[in-house]
């Protein structure tokens, strides 16, 4: 199962659109608008080679695929070039993937990069699917995404074959014996060497600050003095990063669905436990039930599943306790999902599997073919490398019970998540909290939902103070589901667009209900 801190939408909607970037078109396809290169007034990233600095984007009619058609419209899609290895970068390059839509009006301010979290979410699949949420913006922005290095059309990985994949959906991911416990452990350890089979000399340099890196250069070849971005979930902490390295190339970014800068391995772990529980209490509230006997009553389903799977309508195949959690997961991302949730608890409990496999599998990308998305690779390669932190399986069960304190239902697969996620990585991490800070910046809006999940609300309030003092700006919304952007609350999107459209900051702590 994938970290549950990647942006997720309800539909996989944007999971399911494919688009392939290159070449391959006519003259009359092409759309540069005379700004494929770096305008003079965009301030070149230090020690790139001109080569890299001065290169031209061919964007050209992005190509459709055998899962999908190219998207509908003015989009557009090209490849830049990117240095391997950030610290040689007159060395080996890379290609990215890069998806585009041009600004509508006249009153063009810039482009707007987007981000849509994981990290291993492509952008270049998911951003024509987000444009209608941002229409707001796109008179007066590019909008522009792209796959990050090792991410689906950038050098992706895939670290084991389908067949491989719904094998390790039987292995326990809540150990309860010491056979379950080393198999486990294997299936991680089996993951890091496929991974690292796969990945090649690319597992070194797929790190968060990698693509921070890779983002300046992006600035700078799009012809932008300044970097205007949106980022969400795993998203904010690039953007943190960003905002770090390049505090001076900073222009109006958005951090919505924030991950807590401060949190280590096992802190993420506990911030989660405790999101997922708060929203799936708000969820059973909804439903008219008390939160702790709910709780307790989902709880003993999936101790049922973990001695005896249910049947499913799905050739053959079995709901399992980790595939059931999975399915429990997905709907609490949106509010509007509650009703699926609703409608899968209760066919599992009189005997059927299949509504909540069906959600699983929406969140592990699987088609009715028994094919999978590649999300959880690229999440897990890029994780890893940013993270040192290796918690034993010792470690692991000594905090159990804090975790199962914090949250009946989702607490030990999320412990026990810390000690296999990066178990036996075959590359060793680079930090075990990222950096932030980003004094001299300009403003920062850093967007937090209090019913968020994935990356809950306390998570906005530490982002802003770790970035530094005039520079994170927090907005809260009190509402329900993973982001608050184009999430139904006027207030929210308001001053989103103010901020972006005319620079119009909102007073640090104003909430939106």
């Amino acid at each position: 199962m994938a970290r549950l801190v990647r942006w997720t939408a309800l539909t996989a909607a944007a999971a399911l659109l494919t688009a392939g970037c290159g070449g391959g078109s006519s003259d009359e396809d092409k759309d540069d608008g005379g700004r494929s290169s770096a305008a003079p007034s965009a301030a070149a990233p230090s020690g790139v080679p001109e080569e890299l600095a001065s290169q031209t984007l061919d964007w050209a009619r992005c190509k459709g695929t055998a899962d999908a058609p190219a998207p509908d419209g003015d989009w557009r899609c090209a490849t830049l070039k990117a240095p391997l290895d950030w610290s040689d970068p007159d060395g080996e390059t890379i290609d990215l993937a890069l998806i585009r839509s041009r600004a509508s009006g006249d009153d063009r301010i810039g482009s707007l990069l987007f981000n849509f979290g994981g990290p291993g979410g492509s952008g270049v699949s998911t951003m024509p699917s987000y444009a209608d949420t941002v229409s707001s913006l796109h008179e007066q922005y590019d909008l522009v995404s792209w796959d990050p290095r090792g991410v689906a059309a950038s050098e992706g990985v895939r670290c084991r074959t389908d067949e491989a994949i719904e094998a390790a959906e039987s292995v326990d991911s809540t150990p309860d014996t010491p056979a379950e416990e080393q198999a486990y452990l294997k299936d991680a350890a089996d993951f890091g060497k496929g991974c690292e089979k796969a990945a090649g000399k690319l597992m070194e340099h797929v790190s968060t600050t990698d693509t921070a890196r890779d983002m300046d250069l992006m600035r700078h070849v799009l012809g932008d003095e300044k970097m205007h971005y949106f980022g969400i979930s795993y998203g904010t902490e690039l953007g943190g990063v960003y905002a770090h390295l390049f505090p001076r190339h900073v222009g109006r970014v958005i951090l919505d669905a924030v991950v807590d800068p401060g949190a280590d391995t096992m802190g993420h772990a506990e911030n989660q436990a405790r999101g997922f529980q708060r929203a799936l209490d708000d969820y059973l509230k909804s439903t008219g039930q008390d939160p702790a006997e709910g709780s307790r009553k989902i709880a003993d389903l999936l101790e049922r599943l973990d001695a005896e799977p249910l049947p499913t309508s799905s050739s053959g195949r079995k709901l399992t306790q980790t595939l059931a959690l999975t399915g429990i997961v997905l709907p609490l991302y949106s509010e509007s999902g509650w009703p699926s949730l609703t409608s899968a608890l209760e066919a599992a409990e009189e005997g059927d599997g299949s509504e909540l496999l069906a959600l699983a599998d929406g969140y592990n990308e699987r088609d009715p073919s028994g094919r999978y998305g590649t999300t959880t690779h690229s999440q897990r390669v890029i994780s890893c490398l940013d993270d040192k932190q290796r918690p034993t399986a010792e470690e692991t069960k000594k905090l159990l019970p804090r975790f199962e304190k914090v949250s009946p239902v989702f607490g030990a697969f999320l412990g026990w998540d810390t000690a296999g996620w990066c178990h036996d990585w075959p590359v060793a991490g680079q930090h075990e909290t990222p950096e932030v800070s980003a004094p001299g910046a300009a403003p920062i809006l850093v967007v937090g939902n209090t019913g968020d999940p994935a990356t809950p609300y306390e998570g906005a309030r530490r982002m802003a103070d770790e970035l530094g003092k005039d520079v994170g700006v927090v907005l809260t919304w009190k509402g329900e589901g993973h982001g608050a952007y184009g999430s139904g609350s006027d207030c929210v999107d308001s001053a989103v667009d103010a901020y972006l459209l005319k620079g119009t900051v909102p007073k640090d702590g104003k909430v939106c209900s």
